[in-house]
């Protein structure tokens, strides 16, 4: 920097040719230039005495042109130092005081220098008079203008300050002769610790602590690495240490000691980020020093005898004051987030990296500007996040998400993200209907999931099942970990499995079989899965989350790696508190079960916000693999379509014009990881026909339609026949609907004419063979008939018709799918309260209790566990199911 401050002294002298302050060198060779014409002129009036008038007019006008190409000369070379040093000072480095406002240099930007006046050149523009200082030098004043003196100060550091993020420069004053009221302005700045003042004597700490730095920062900081801060800043994009800045205005006479130390600084400050502004004490001659000469008509900068600059005047008092308020404000209100694009590799190193051993990536910066690393592998493998709610923990789990996908391709790295809070932050790692885009590592994204722990629960299962499934590769290869699987068997599928459950203690709570069967997957995947490359990263934001696993030790004991954010409980150890201190966009790192010595401080970049996230995944998305599949996205708020469900559409009718031997119904989406439907098979067997149980119009009517819908897809026109009976005036919509859908094939029936289909459907009953039609009677709020059906037609009354149907109907291709109002009404119809109910094989109870279901329709005793919510039911199938599933139906006209 000092060649550099030197060069641009040069250029200014040389006729400011080709930048600011151009060179000696080429002010001489003007200057010379300048005499030589002057001589020639001088040889020409000399000659001119002597010739005839007209020669003298021919002189007159060569001079002129002489005259106006040496202006021209001297205005373009102006012109472009003007132009050179708004380069080497942008912004507040430069601006005039009317319109200053602070302009901090961009990442990885030095500073440059600032002005402190201007160099007059006849007939051109003034020309700012730079002086090099923050990862320059030092600046050393002198003179006998002491006004002009007291002008410059403010000014550098009015103009260094207005060049750096705010907190990015810390001054030192040290004034013994005026207490601190040459810099009363930046008074401000003490309430951020910004500002610190000596007293008298207090010079030989303050330089102490100077070179104290100074070895520090070359010790820990630059390491060897980087010659200077400024070349680490550059080379990485980031400035772990402030500018230090000492303001020594005069004072008594230095001691050997402080003169030693203040030598050490000259020498050694300028590349840590540590200068000197200095006035009344001497400082020894040193390429970093720039001297400033300060007279009654202006200054002198650089070595004698110095560039002649008319000073600039102070800065306004109440701009430095007003200035400083603002800066310590923000530096009061905490640092901020640094930017997400830290995190990640250079996009041509992208998917570089090999998952066989692990996982490892930065999570943020650490106190000296290095990268604190986290780690996934054999040890630590799993990982607890804790903080309050506002303190960033979503976002840690994007920059963390961001800084393994941008490294390991969706070959080495698999997600599954699981959100129980009420939010929708997850979504955008799956495909948006706005934005077509994903995440190539996403396999799983389940939001809104609040009340729903079943598919918590399902998730566990699904990764207890691949658990197995690769320890039983493993064993095949006789070997035991995912890197000696992937050695013997590289044509494999085996990435690694980041499964993460953000305020995973709602999987946890209650007392019920949820809570307990979740609880043991997540011991045995904590215990087992580290060795098979699955690893867990739970996330809570309540106390409460990280007391439900302290009962199981051996649970806790797995997750050693422990992130806290600010006033974090119960994640680290019990006497590591470090958390409680944390500013913002900050956490600790620890990766040795929350122990002291295992900190790390890190500063957490902002990744949240789509603007910061959108860039990454959009190129991520395009590097995808050409069979790549968006993540399945479970939305707990959202009804699924029966017209998008998969099982939906790979139902086909059968060849030719027969009828499929086991038609399905499907009566909604499973809550599981795959998006599968809850299927009733209906053969020709007993007790083939579903009961709806509840009050809940809307839902009923869905079940049944996306039954009926997806029976008739599996049937051709004309080979299958659909009773429709609607009881229920809140009903008929939806079932008319229904039945004008199924167009020739439907029947429509009421509270009148049901009598009749139950009596026609029973006597069809005793015709010999096997009806070659299947027939399906689709009854909405069969209950409300139950006057009707007391009638007897035929010989024998409406019921006495429909529970002969349903208990010998489906071995003659005849199925029942009807809704009751409730489980004791579809007893009162079966024939009473002790009267057996094998004759429905399959149900789905939408608002009822597990209670009141019973022994007689659900195995065990005291009914299922299961607690009714909004839009969704519990299926269960006697043929095919030991426990219920839990389903949302389908919407309605899907």
């Amino acid at each position: 920097m000092a060649d550099r401050r030197a060069q641009l002294v040069t250029r200014v002298r040389g006729m400011l040719s080709e930048a600011l302050g151009a060179t000696r060198h080429r002010l001489a060779v003007a200057d010379a230039e300048l005499a030589a014409a002057r001589d020639r002129l001088a040889r020409v009036q000399h000659a001119a005495a002597a010739v005839p008038e007209k020669v003298g007019a021919q002189r007159d006008r060569r001079l002129a042109e002489i005259d106006a190409r040496h202006t021209a000369r001297i205005a373009e070379l102006a012109r472009r130092a003007v132009d050179a040093a708004r380069r080497e000072a942008p912004g507040a480095a430069s601006a005039d005081w009317a319109q200053w406002t602070a302009t901090p240099a961009g990442r990885g930007e030095t500073p440059g220098a600032v002005r402190v006046g201007t160099v007059r050149i006849p007939g051109a523009e003034p020309v700012p008079a730079l002086v090099p200082l923050l990862d320059a030098g030092h600046v050393h004043l002198s003179g006998d203008g002491a006004d002009g003196g007291a002008a410059v100060v403010p000014a550098l550091l009015l103009r260094s300050l207005g060049r750096a993020d705010p907190g990015a420069v810390r001054l030192f004053g040290y004034d013994p002769e005026h207490l601190g009221g040459g810099l009363a302005g930046f008074a401000p700045l003490g309430t951020a610790g910004l500002l610190t003042f000596v007293g008298p004597g207090g010079l030989g700490r303050l330089l102490d602590d100077l070179v104290e730095q100074i070895r520090r920062i070359n010790e820990t900081v630059l390491a060897g690495e980087y010659r200077s801060l400024r070349e680490l800043a550059a080379a990485t994009g980031r400035r772990p240490e402030p500018w230090r800045v000492a303001v020594l205005l005069g004072g008594d006479e230095l001691s050997r000691h402080e003169r030693g130390q203040l030598d050490r600084v000259v020498r050694t400050g300028a590349a840590c980020g540590v200068h000197l502004v200095v006035r009344g004490v001497p400082v020894p001659d040193d390429p970093t020093v720039t001297r400033v000469v300060v007279g009654p008509d202006g200054a002198r900068v650089g070595g004698p005898p110095g560039l002649p600059v008319t000073l600039d005047p102070p800065p306004p008092a109440t701009l430095v004051t007003e200035t400083c308020r603002q800066v310590a404000a923000r530096v009061n209100a905490g640092p901020p987030p640094a930017p997400f694009t830290d995190l990640l590799p250079p996009p041509e190193q992208m998917w570089r990296e090999d998952s066989s051993t692990g996982l490892t990536a930065p999570i943020g910066e650490g106190p000296h500007g290095r990268p604190v690393l986290l780690n996934l592998g054999d040890y630590p493998p799993h990982a607890l996040i804790g903080g309050p709610s506002g303190t960033g923990k979503t976002n840690l789990i994007f920059a963390w998400i961001g800084a393994l996908a941008s490294r390991y391709s969706p070959a080495e790295l698999e997600f599954y993200l699981l959100d129980f809070k009420e939010g929708v932050s997850f979504a955008r790692f799956a495909q948006g209907r706005r934005d077509p885009s994903w995440l190539p590592h996403m396999r799983l994204v389940g939001i809104n999931v609040n009340t729903d722990r079943e598919f918590g629960l399902a998730l566990l299962r699904f990764l207890a099942e691949e658990l197995r499934r690769r320890a039983d590769a493993a064993k095949k290869h006789e070997v035991t970990k995912l890197a000696e699987l992937r050695a013997v068997d590289p044509t494999g599928h085996w990435p690694r499995i980041v499964a993460v459950v953000d305020e995973f203690q709602a999987l946890l709570a209650g007392r019920d079989v949820v809570a307990r069967e979740a609880a043991d997957l997540l011991e045995d995947l904590a215990r087992r899965g580290r060795s098979q490359g699955i690893h867990l990263v739970l996330a809570s934001q309540d106390v409460r989350g990280i007391e439900a696993l302290w009962g199981r030790p051996a649970l806790v004991a797995q997750f050693t790696l422990r992130i806290a954010l600010p006033k974090a409980l119960r994640i680290l150890a019990e006497r590591n508190d470090a958390a409680q201190s944390l500013p913002r966009h900050h956490a600790v790192v620890n990766a040795e079960s929350g122990l002291v010595e295992g900190n790390e401080v890190a500063r957490i970049p902002s990744a949240s916000d789509w603007d910061a996230w959108s860039e990454l995944q959009h190129r991520l998305w395009r590097m995808r693999p050409a069979d790549a599949k968006p993540a399945r996205l479970f939305d707990g708020d959202a009804i699924p379509r029966l017209a998008d469900a998969p099982d939906f559409r790979a139902l086909t009718p059968p060849e030719g014009d027969g009828v499929p031997r086991s038609p399905v119904a499907l009566l909604g989406e499973i809550i599981d990881v795959q998006a599968r439907s809850a299927a009733l098979r209906l053969p020709r067997a007993p007790g083939r026909n579903l009961a709806v149980l509840g009050t809940r119009v809307d839902e009923a009517c869905a079940v049944l339609d996306a039954a009926a819908r997806s029976l008739a897809r599996q049937h051709r026109p004309g080979t299958a026949r659909y009773s429709i009976a609607c009881l229920d005036p809140d009903a008929d919509p939806a079932a008319r609907e229904l039945y004008a859908d199924l167009a020739d094939d439907a029947a429509w029936y009421d509270d009148e004419t049901v009598p009749e289909l139950m009596a026609e459907t029973a006597a069809a009953l005793d015709r010999p063979g096997t009806p070659a039609t299947p027939h399906y009677l689709l009854l909405y709020a069969v209950d409300a008939a139950a006057g009707r059906l007391a009638a007897r037609v035929g010989g024998r009354t409406g019921l006495e018709h429909l529970r002969r149907i349903l208990h010998d109907g489906p071995e003659r291709r005849t199925h029942v799918l009807a809704w009751w109002r409730g489980v004791a009404r579809m007893r009162v119809d079966l024939g009473g309260p002790a009267a057996r109910t094998d004759q429905i094989g399959a149900w789905v109870a939408l608002d009822v209790q597990g209670g009141e279901l019973g022994s007689s329709l659900y195995p065990g005793s005291g009914g299922p566990d299961w607690y009714p919510r909004p839009w969704r039911g519990l299926f269960f199938d006697r043929a095919a199911h030991r426990t219920g599933q839990v389903i949302i139906p389908y919407g309605p006209s899907a």
